[in-house]
């Protein structure tokens, strides 16, 4: 059936829900250059007032999917696993989980984007790392997982064509922030891309897309519900981004500090967490382990042992010193202005420093510094003296006071020390 744009733009500001063959058409012809870019954001505009039915949301998931090519990994032996965060600062859990997952036979197939504004992106701090290609053909990437047990690799040109094109859309458009479309955009690129169980990351907090517990829940829940919607075993966990997580915000100092995880060297605290996800993700895929026993392989050297395989299957230079500091030109560290316990670090200001060191992109035609970033020295609930460091900025371009100025306004630091922890909630 033929239908006009118009009437079905009409049809959703007015609150009513579209029919499955009402959004497929809506998909078809978006992709298709049939549906103009100014009707389709006048689409999403209509969505973002009026939202969309559970069904609703499904059906414009699944019209997504098949607009592009899908990956079928079913001639990979074993549950294959996939993971997603929402992005946040500091988010490097993607480079210690997949290998630590890995490491006990479970195949994980990933693909993950670039970082744009104050959040980083797993694709750029893994092209730290001197030869390390992002880049694969579908069959490769296949290859590699059947061979090597995992891949990260970069987002598929030929997978769900429409939400390439609808993403830049509604980044124009003020229309990013909207549940249903943020759920659509992400679970038909997990779907398409072959997986048999997701874990789900929604970050919630100052650093995060989702600003309170209440949207990252309904989003968490949205996207869980779609994936079993599909026949893809689900399940979300709900972290705190209102601090960085890890104690680097950068691209190569994030990698430094995932070996330092995968090694047995990192705080007990952010272990613990990579820990907990990797018991879910081994779950998903019937693989039950308590968390003493992941723990070990952080401790054996398994989980680092994958990580080197994939950072040599993928062009890396395995033997690269990964640990060693910083290079940037510039180094200066930012001192405590009075003393007592940290009880804010405001992860979207923090951020939004290490972007402007060169760490990360205002615009997606920016270029990376791998060299610059921030190693924070303290975390929430730490005790601080006046004139102790709070962290330590890098930059190859000069660092400035306005730079130091931004990063202490989003340290605050009382007389009370505020306990902190990743893991919200888990949804199932």
């Amino acid at each position: 059936m033929n239908y006009r744009m118009v009437d079905l733009i009409q049809k959703k500001r007015n609150g009513e829900p579209l029919a499955k063959p009402e959004i497929n058409w809506i998909i078809e012809n978006y992709v298709s250059g049939v549906v103009p870019d100014y009707q389709m954001s006048a689409f999403a505009m209509a969505t973002y007032f009026k939202g969309m039915t559970t069904k609703e949301i499904a059906e414009l998931t699944m019209a997504m999917v098949a607009s592009g090519a899908q990956i079928d990994l079913s001639d990979i032996p074993g549950i294959k696993v996939d993971k997603h965060s929402t992005g946040g600062v500091g988010d490097k859990v993607s480079i210690i989980l997949v290998p630590l997952v890995a490491s006990f036979g479970v195949p994980v197939a990933k693909m993950s984007g670039r970082g744009l504004g104050h959040t980083g992106g797993t694709l750029d701090k893994l092209e730290s790392i001197p030869g390390f290609k992002i880049e694969k053909t579908i069959a490769e990437f296949k290859d590699q997982v059947r061979e090597k047990g995992l891949a990260i690799i970069g987002q598929s040109d030929d997978l769900v064509k429409a939400d390439k094109l609808l993403y830049a859309l509604r980044d124009v458009t003020a229309t990013v922030d909207q549940i249903p479309l943020i759920a659509s955009s992400i679970m038909s690129k997990k779907i398409a891309s072959g997986a048999d169980a997701i874990l789900l990351d929604v970050t919630v907090g100052s650093g995060a897309f989702m600003k309170n517990i209440a949207d990252a829940r309904e989003l968490a829940r949205t996207m869980v519900d779609l994936g079993k919607a599909v026949g893809r075993q689900t399940v979300a966990v709900i972290t705190d981004m209102n601090q960085p997580l890890g104690y680097a915000i950068g691209n190569r100092n994030e990698i430094t500090e995932a070996v330092e995880v995968l090694t047995g060297h990192s705080t007990q605290d952010f272990r613990l967490y990579i820990t907990e996800l990797a018991q879910m993700m081994l779950q998903l895929a019937g693989v039950d382990k308590s968390i003493a026993e992941i723990t070990a392989n952080f401790d054996n050297g398994q989980a680092y042992a994958k990580l080197l395989e994939m950072i040599k299957a993928q062009g890396g230079d395995y033997s690269a010193a990964l640990t060693k500091p910083l290079q940037a030109k510039y180094r200066t560290e930012v001192p405590a202005d009075s003393s007592g316990f940290i009880e804010e670090m405001e992860a979207l200001g923090i951020g939004l420093v290490a972007m402007k060191l060169g760490a990360g992109r205002a615009t997606k035609t920016d270029t990376i510094d791998f060299e610059a970033g921030i190693n924070l020295q303290h975390k929430v609930g730490d005790t601080v003296k006046v004139g102790e460091s709070l962290a330590v900025l890098y930059s190859n371009q000069p660092i400035t006071e306005a730079h130091i100025k931004d990063f202490k306004a989003a340290i605050k630091i009382g007389q009370k020390q505020q306990h902190y922890r990743e893991i919200l909630e888990v949804v199932r």
